[in-house]
């Protein structure tokens, strides 16, 4: 069963589907050949849900070569303009599920936006930000641009993808307090007794991998 996740903010996301129009570097975790499969996968599942049919079948070799669990968002552009966003921060299913389930998701659950149409189901770019397993880091060894972080303390949690420190020019406190902030923790926290974990992401899009 889906379970919605953190979600990130407009204009940054908007900035990181601007950022992926890039191609596959020789340090990439995966080949262009894997980021169009993904992207495939999370298109259909839009279609798919959008038409009212079954999503169809994926290959044995597919399956196997992306089933690691992972965490993921989906980010959903209309001409430009973020049209949705839902992601899971843990890896709680197989990347190739988790890249159908939240891309579902960011079309028709993202309680931000109403429901895309059958019209816009076939207009829409996706970009994909596969996460890395979270990891305990101090604080003073956080690197903004790289590392995107999740805090966490008192059973509120907050997350922020690594481009959304750049988009606004935070420093490395900055970014700690503002992600403080989306946990709805005071923005010391992280000086205090929160739990800080960090992780990275490989960000891609349509235009990128087709380059």
């Amino acid at each position: 069963m889906f379970k919605r996740s953190e979600t990130t903010d407009e204009k940054a996301l908007t900035r990181a589907g601007v950022e992926t129009e890039r191609t596959v570097s020789s340090d990439s975790e995966f080949s262009a050949e894997q980021r169009r499969t993904l992207l495939g996968i999370a298109h259909e599942a839009i279609l798919a849900e959008a038409e009212g049919r079954s999503a169809s079948g994926l290959s044995p070799d597919i399956t196997l070569s992306l089933s690691e669990p992972r965490g993921v968002f989906s980010t959903l552009y209309l001409e430009g303009k973020l049209r949705g966003c839902v992601g899971y921060a843990m890896p709680v299913a197989p990347l190739y599920r988790a890249v159908a389930e939240t891309a579902r998701a960011a079309a028709f659950e993202d309680s931000r936006f109403s429901p895309v149409t059958k019209e816009e189901a076939h207009q829409l770019g996706i970009s994909l930000s596969v996460l890395s397993r979270l990891e305990a880091i101090r604080p003073e060894d956080v690197e903004v641009g790289r590392h995107g972080l999740v805090i966490s303390a008192g059973g509120r949690r907050g997350l922020l993808l690594p481009q959304v420190p750049g988009e606004y020019g935070w420093d490395r406190v900055t970014f700690l307090e503002q992600t403080c902030r989306k946990a709805g923790l005071p923005m010391d926290a992280w000086r205090e007794n929160a739990t800080i974990e960090a992780f990275t992401a490989e960000v891609f899009s349509d235009s990128g991998v087709r380059d």
